[in-house]
């Protein structure tokens, strides 16, 4: 599985429960990258969505069993998400948020993408910074873009190098 994450330059990803800054570039990359796949999300993030994402597959970890969704699958707890996935191309698994999500299955990635916003607005909710974090290397980065509303942002992949490839 994987992660996909926009995050800003002090790696905040969010402020008051809602993405700090949206790209709409980035967007479009997300929607790519994850198509015909599956999405791993909290119910908080999973809440935050206006419309259905369309040709996924989408799990909600949530602890509210009184949760319900005609649009995604509920699960209880990682164990229930790892059951719900089994079988699924795990290079087609993204877990997307929100940060409880992203603490419990970020040591199962394989890779992360991330999107670096060249910006730190005010933050209450961040992502592990895996330019520290041990295990982690930046395989990719792609050159600085500039979004059309004028934000600088450039797409990376880091490796998990910790993972045993006996769990993917």
């Amino acid at each position: 599985m994987n992660a996909v994450v926009a995050a800003n330059s002090d790696w905040g990803i969010g402020f008051c429960g809602a993405q700090t800054i949206v790209i709409p570039e980035d967007r479009s990359f997300f929607r790519k990258l994850t198509d015909g796949g599956v999405i791993i999300v909290g119910r908080k993030t999973f809440k935050e969505f206006q419309n259905p994402l369309p040709n996924r597959k989408c799990l909600v970890l949530t602890r509210d069993r009184s949760f319900t969704s005609s649009r995604a699958v509920i699960a209880f707890s990682a164990g229930d998400v790892l059951e719900e996935i089994e079988g699924e191309d795990p290079d087609k698994v993204f877990v997307i948020g929100g940060a409880e999500v992203y603490r419990k299955f970020l040591p199962m990635c394989a890779l992360a993408y991330v999107t670096k916003i060249q910006a730190a607005p005010p933050s209450d909710t961040f992502f592990p910074d895996l330019d520290v974090l041990p295990g982690w290397t930046l395989e990719k980065e792609f050159g600085v873009r500039s979004s059309g509303c004028g934000i600088r942002y450039s797409h990376c992949v880091y490796r998990n190098n910790d993972l045993v490839l006996s769990n993917r």
